[in-house]
């Protein structure tokens, strides 16, 4: 445990909620000793320090150099502000954790010199501890900011540590693929409530289908391509439905919305990168 860590979060949104209640639920980090920031909403804030006993950041209390790990969780476009509040103040003993979207790693080393600096990207999924997040570490970084870093963030889910390079196809299947998901279940719950199922019933046979899926795979009960073809029997109803996903394209369409995906975090990352130029 990370019992002697002092954290701050700047940025109060609901990824900063998840995380916090992460830590706090499996113990990482004391209530105690978790800190938020944002830009001006003070109810917000509030909101936050009755609800975990947590305390909202005030420089007149404690200084930004006090803190272990300083979490950045704001939108891009305000970004060159906390840059701005974080330069020439903290020093390089200080471990950034940035779960900002499609700010490369590069970004802010080159503007908090020799900084320890870590890209980390759950998904929506932490709400409920569940996330798959993806972790990129910078080159000033070592072993205890790295194992630091997946303590927090095994408390929303499990954590993958991967080149930085391929942040935008993690995107295109973990960031993004949550609503691949429910989009799905969109269409499952709509088939079966036409055919006479009453909805919220649908609702948790679907949610229940996917998560016994889900649980075989993580299980290591076998590759989705043999659960796959252990569950369509020769021509019967399972076959029947996989020769309609394809012959509809939907396993076509499968592909090409992780390929999308893919490409938009591209483009955008691109954007932000030339608008910082």
């Amino acid at each position: 445990m990370l019992n002697n860590q002092k954290i701050l979060f700047i940025g109060a949104g609901p990824m900063s909620e998840a995380i916090i209640s992460g830590i706090i639920q499996s113990s990482v980090i004391p209530a105690q000793q978790i800190y938020v920031q944002n830009r001006s909403n003070t109810a917000r804030l509030k909101e936050l320090q009755k609800k975990y006993q947590i305390h909202v950041y005030n420089e007149k209390d404690v200084h930004l150099t006090e803190f272990n790990i300083i979490v950045l969780a704001v939108q891009p476009k305000n970004i060159e502000e906390i840059i701005n509040q974080l330069k020439n103040t903290i020093h390089t003993n200080q471990l950034i954790l940035s779960i900002i979207t499609s700010m490369n790693i590069d970004y802010f080393e080159e503007r908090l010199m020799k900084q320890p600096i870590i890209r980390v990207m759950p998904n929506t999924s932490s709400m409920v501890c569940e996330s798959a997040t993806a972790m990129a570490v910078g080159k000033y970084t070592n072993n205890h900011h790295i194992e630091m870093s997946k303590m927090i963030f095994r408390s929303i889910g499990e954590v993958y540590t991967i080149a930085e390079k391929h942040m935008d196809i993690f995107t295109g299947i973990a960031g993004s693929g949550p609503a691949y998901f429910y989009a799905l279940m969109e269409q499952m719950e709509s088939v079966a409530i036409e055919g006479g199922l009453p909805k919220q019933q649908v609702r948790s046979i679907v949610a229940q289908t996917i998560l016994g899926a889900a649980r075989m795979v993580l299980g290591n009960n076998g590759s989705p391509e043999t659960l796959r073809k252990n569950v369509a029997a020769p021509n019967g109803p399972t076959e029947a439905g996989l020769v309609a996903l394809e012959s509809f394209g939907g396993l076509k369409a499968i592909k090409e919305a992780v390929k999308n995906t893919t490409k938009r975090s591209i483009e955008i990352n691109e954007e932000i990168e030339k608008s910082y130029i």
